[in-house]
């Protein structure tokens, strides 16, 4: 293998590096790289996580982690893990095909795969000699800027001639489409091609030449270091795995003093139950040591499982949330804590449990003249307040509970066995009843929060329910991409509820007995309907998109799906896009008048950023409400700089709040009678405090976006109205399928992405002013970005992933800001 050279000719080069060596996985495969790759695996909702680290250390492992360019250590360590990974496939002193190079480096067959492969081939033998490929990347390795840019241009070069013309162009975009995900009609990818191609092509020669090339990247600041950047990233090995202590998490400054309320109500909960326990134990202090155990247990347990039922009181928790104690208890983590009590009282119940036997061992025979058994199993011994049902009830209590709490795992929950956690937690009614028999002093522990419960519970049943809201029903369904189901409910006059609210609904035709909660997403000004986006992810779910998917033409009518027709569902209050057949596309954005967007823009696109409804139907489905039920996004309206951070569908809370922000402001919208000018006054602090909204949606792929896009489109046209909104509405799109420009097989597309973007002030992918981002976001930074606009206190809101709200939350404390996320 031969020295580099430069000349933008020499399309078979010896010293260029090949092999697919990605650094991330697409669609659920896992990792493809063998041992030396940065593995990305899909964690649900429309969002990933790093198996090596934190999402965003992924910069210090790209930059201050890993040493310079010529290291030799570094070096020598790729060059082995690669010789490693090889050696034990197809050893190292062979030739190798194409079939066998891809099971070797674990790729998939592709354009870039077979670019790879064709230029290891430099003997166009369609074999690869497998030292002289380790030679080239050791080469490459140590290369220039410029030599890597070469390798970059003569993957594009297919034809050999040193140039790049607009077929191979078209046909490399088309490829780093589907390396990212990106699905556009063949004249977008036409547009894109001749955005680039025009770029490049400074003398207007039909063709690019390498130093074209080079011209454009030097055009883009950061790109030439980027793409060199990611070359070495796939070259390294893996970093090694930073082991995290829970210690020094959980015990940092940062931490406790983000979470002073939980720690605090965390700490009374433990002290109380101390106390309790001491107390128990005191009070039969006489007794044998197996008696006084237990009934020390016994009273933190009459105290823990009456406080399991408070933590379930969501009216109340709701009403809360609105006088001032609701700012000082952790209110947004009452599942948390009932999962942490449900805890307690399996371990107060196994010590009780086992003390008990303990005390029947020793005086069954002695002073009941009674085997263990019959001590425990009957009601012989005559102990106990109810007909000596004590012991016999306290067997009862152990195998109920324990069914309980088996089946509330979320291994159970999150199995596609729903219906088993449901239905077994329904014994709650069996478990009170048997401590009311079992404990003479339970009943009163439970006397005021079990009223309570039980009003609760009947003002949330069908009954109430209809005597309150009247008949319900869904009258239109749109199946969305991903499986995603939007339902519009009549919404009931007397029902009231305030932006980022949740409700539980049951469907009689999907299942008679089971509620599930959702979030409302419209906002309450909408005046005759509610709506709800429900994503399949379970048993229910999946079941509600395929009833409505097969729901009979007959029995109520269809619409009929067209290009580029818009969900009926988001009408009113957003005026929407919809496509004509002209090619143009319209918007009602004021009273006065119609905004066109002119036809050149996106040219036969078949609206795939305007056509949000894949399938809408006329329906009329009774279902049955069970709410409003309030949640931490009713501080939004308060804060003075609020963070929205939705992943997949968890955006839905901040799509009713959003709509509802163009209320409020559009209410204090004024008119001269005189003439057409008009003007929009202060917003009042008692009706919304916020000065700055930044507004974050990271999706795993481009259709998920299909979902609110019209609102969002809409958002930015209030944006650019006078007087408006302004600037308060920052909006930040992520696509996390999507390769970015420090990936070579994503940076071709991405720079006629942004070239797009510029000239036409429209993203290609989601049809918004806003350019989405390819990847992940790098909180740190983006975080840093807002502290420094110092707009007031940051307060961050999610709705997501709970594995991507630890990583939010870790740099909220690391920034001071307030982190809250939806629980219910």
């Amino acid at each position: 293998m031969g020295t580099r050279t430069e000349s933008p000719g020499n399309a078979e080069d010896p010293g260029i590096l090949g092999g697919d060596l990605s650094t991330r996985t697409h669609d659920g495969e896992g990792c493809s790289n063998g041992g030396f790759q940065e593995c990305v695996i899909d964690v649900g909702d429309g969002n990933r996580t790093e198996t090596e680290g934190g999402m965003n250390d992924k910069k210090s492992r790209n930059s201050k982690g890993r040493p310079p360019l010529n290291h030799s250590s570094s070096q020598d360590s790729m060059v082995r893990s690669l010789e490693k990974q090889l050696s034990e496939t197809v050893g190292l002193d062979t030739e190798i095909d194409y079939k066998t190079f891809k099971r070797s480096l674990k790729v998939r067959d592709s354009f870039f795969a077979r670019r790879f492969f064709k230029l290891f081939d430099t003997d166009k033998s369609e074999t690869v000699d497998v030292a002289e490929m380790l030679g080239a990347i050791r080469r490459l390795r140590d290369g220039t800027s410029t030599e890597k840019l070469k390798f970059l241009f003569d993957v594009y070069d297919e034809s050999g001639d040193g140039y790049i013309d607009i077929e191979e162009l078209r046909t490399a975009l088309r490829s780093c489409m589907v390396e990212s995900s990106v699905k556009l009609g063949e004249e977008e990818l036409d547009m894109l091609t001749q955005a680039l191609f025009e770029d490049a092509d400074e003398d207007n020669s039909g063709e690019i030449s390498f130093e074209e090339l080079e011209s454009v990247m030097d055009k883009n600041p950061g790109v030439k270091e980027n793409l060199c950047l990611s070359v070495e990233q796939w070259l390294l090995p893996p970093p090694a795995k930073k082991k995290s202590s829970w210690y020094d998490h959980y015990f940092s400054k940062s931490y406790i003093f983000n979470n002073l309320r939980k720690i605090a109500f965390l700490a009374f909960l433990m002290l109380l139950n101390c106390i309790l326990f001491a107390v128990g134990c005191w009070n039969y202090r006489t007794s044998n040591w197996c008696i006084i155990v237990a009934r020390g247990c016994g009273l933190c347990l009459n105290f823990d499982c009456t406080f399991i039922v408070v933590l379930m009181l969501r009216k109340c928790i709701t009403w809360l949330r609105a006088t001032p104690v609701g700012h000082l208890l952790p209110l947004d983590q009452n599942i948390l804590f009932h999962k942490l009590t449900g805890i307690l009282i399996m371990l107060f119940t196994v010590l009780h449990t086992a003390m008990h036997i303990g005390n029947a061992i020793l005086v069954a025979e002695s002073q009941f003249n009674l085997t263990v058994p019959a001590f425990i199993f009957t009601t012989e011994a005559d102990i106990g307040w109810v007909a000596g049902f004590a012991p016999l009830s306290g067997v009862l209590l152990v195998v109920v509970f324990v069914i309980m709490f088996i089946c509330s795992m979320p291994f159970v929950r999150r199995s596609g066995y729903f219906q088993v956690f449901y239905w077994t937690h329904m014994l709650y009614v069996v478990f009170w009843i048997l401590l009311i028999l079992h404990g003479r002093h339970f009943w009163k522990w439970f006397l005021v929060p079990g009223v309570v419960f039980i009003v609760e519970k009947l003002s949330r049943s069908k009954l109430i329910g209809r005597m309150t809201y009247g008949n319900t029903f869904i009258t239109e369904i749109n199946l969305l991409p991903s499986q995603v189901t939007h339902l519009v409910i009549t919404k009931p006059a007397s029902m009231k509820f305030r932006p980022g609210d949740y409700l539980f609904l049951q469907i009689p035709d999907i299942a008679k007995y089971e509620w599930h909660p959702f979030t409302i997403s419209s906002a309450p000004e909408l005046d005759d309907r509610l709506w709800v986006h429900v994503r399949s992810a379970g048993h229910w779910t999946n079941r509600l998109y395929e009833y409505f998917s097969s729901f009979e033409e007959e029995r109520d009518a269809e619409i009929e799906e067209s290009k580029g027709h818009v969900n009926a569902g988001f009408r009113d209050p957003v005026h929407l896009l919809s496509y004509k057949k002209e090619g143009r596309a319209e918007t009602n954005a004021s009273d006065s008048g119609k905004v066109d967007i002119p036809k050149h823009c996106f040219k036969s696109r078949r609206a795939t950023y305007l056509h949000v409804g894949k399938k809408q139907k006329k329906v009329h489905v009774r279902c049955f409400i069970d709410g409003p039920y309030g949640t931490s996004s009713r501080a939004i309206f308060e804060t003075e700089h609020a963070v929205l951070i939705g992943s997949g569908i968890g955006v839905t809370p901040y799509a009713s709040i959003l709509q509802s922000i163009m209320y409020r402001f559009k209410a204090y919208k004024r008119c001269c009678p005189s003439c057409t000018h008009s003007w929009y006054d202060e917003v009042p602090p008692h009706v919304m405090n916020l000065k700055k909204v930044d507004f974050i949606w990271i999706n795993r792929d481009q259709k998920s976006f299909e979902w609110f896009v019209s609102l969002l489109t809409q958002l930015e046209m209030e944006q650019t109205m006078e007087g408006g909104l302004g600037n308060m509405i920052e909006m930040h799109m992520y696509m996390t399928a999507a390769l970015n420009k420090t990936d070579l097989k994503g940076i071709g597309l991405q720079m006629a992405l942004d070239l797009i973007h510029k000239k036409q002030d429209k993203d290609l992918l989601t049809g918004l002013k806003t350019r989405t981002q390819p990847g992940r976001p790098d909180f740190r930074k983006l975080f840093r970005t807002i502290a420094a606009e110092k707009k007031g206190h940051v307060n961050v809101f999610f709705c997501g992933n709970p594995t991507l709200a630890k990583t939010i939350k870790q740099q909220c404390e690391s920034f001071g800001f307030g982190f809250s996320k939806e629980n219910f």
